[in-house]
């Protein structure tokens, strides 16, 4: 089996860790199989990719599409480290604002899953980070949403004080005012 799927603290929120196959030319690994991915359980229609290269401090997030346009997300860190953090704004589960993270990072070629009805924010460890993700709706402008990183309520811990937002993210609601 190519993968090993580790379940989180949140259903739905799964840690996936590819098999690589290192040799003197590099590597080679398998980063999605379909069928892999529904005998774990994880049935999402993939529609969108995106890449993204952000720097040190940077933390984008926390972000989310509303309604129809909720995003499932399989992310991979692709160039250096990042902490990818995703929270539950499910309405009606038990772990509704609880958080769940993980270290991903080029060497280790781990992904993280976080179905729809998470938001989603990563900050940058390294000097830069670039991580591609697959998304399981198209982008909405329409459907956009996010909290603000520091939430007390949901007080993820970062292990920063001082990130480098957009002012986008700098103005993003509480959870409490957030609109799902």
């Amino acid at each position: 089996m190519p993968f090993e799927f580790v379940r989180t603290k949140i259903e739905g929120a799964v840690l996936v860790k590819p098999r690589v196959f290192p040799d003197d030319r590099g590597f080679f690994v398998e980063t999605y199989k379909r069928a892999e991915f529904l005998k774990a359980g994880i049935n999402a229609d993939f529609v969108q990719d995106n890449h993204s290269k952000s720097s040190k401090g940077v933390l984008r997030g926390l972000h989310y599409q509303k309604g129809a346009a909720a995003q499932g997300k399989l992310v991979r860190c692709i160039a250096g480290a990042i902490l990818d953090v995703g929270v539950d704004i499910r309405r009606g589960s038990p772990t509704f604002g609880k958080w769940v993270a993980a270290e991903l990072t080029a060497a280790n070629a781990q992904m993280f899953y976080l179905p729809a009805g998470f938001a989603h924010g990563f900050l940058v460890l390294s000097d830069t980070a670039e991580i591609i993700y697959k998304c399981t709706c198209e982008y909405s402008p329409k459907d956009d949403g996010g909290i603000i990183w520091n939430d007390p309520e949901i007080a993820v811990d970062w292990g920063i004080r001082n990130p480098l937002l957009s002012a986008k993210d700098k103005a993003l609601p509480l959870l409490k005012d957030a609109q799902f």
